[in-house]
């Protein structure tokens, strides 16, 4: 991925107002961010537990999704598999990430939902460039350029539900 400025991020999300975009919080990392390592951007908001974001080149344009996720932890015992990356993390390492639709069914409540690392480190994994805790990658026989692809996929195939 391109390295991206704060007015790229602002300007490409889809399914807030301008005012929602002009507002949320920006990491204050970019610069040091790995962006040879990334498929996509993704960030918490550190003043909003419950919110996340990711950006996205789709088609030579930047594309901003604005994500929701429940703040109830699960217990260490119980594991979840990421639908984008298929990492698997004990207790709240993957989460239901919800995200309205973009355009006129988004305003009108239309959302859908992806089981997702809940800390968007999903490219990181993938390469071997973070190691979940205590979690774990099954042992593939597609090469990492293929699991990238996969990937890469599933993500696509999420942001064409939402309207993209």
């Amino acid at each position: 991925m391109r390295s991206l400025t704060e007015q790229d991020i602002r300007n490409s999300f889809i399914n807030c107002s301008k005012g929602e975009a002009k507002r949320l919080a920006i990491p204050r990392d970019l610069g040091e961010r790995p962006w040879e390592d990334l498929d996509f951007l993704g960030w918490r908001d550190p003043g909003a537990p419950d919110r996340s974001y990711l950006v996205v080149e789709r088609a030579d344009r930047l594309v901003g999704v604005a994500l929701r996720f429940p703040s109830s932890q699960r217990g260490f015992l119980h594991r979840s598999m990421c639908s984008l990356c298929l990492t698997t993390h004990p207790g709240s390492g993957v989460s239901l990430m919800t995200a309205r639709k973009a355009g006129a069914a988004g305003r009108e409540g239309n959302s859908v939902g992806v089981y997702m690392c809940t800390d968007l480190a999903c490219s990181l994994y993938v390469r071997g460039k973070k190691v979940p805790e205590a979690g774990g990658r099954f042992q593939e026989s597609l090469t990492v350029e293929e699991q990238i692809a996969r990937m890469t996929a599933n993500l696509s195939a999420f942001l064409d539900k939402l309207g993209t």
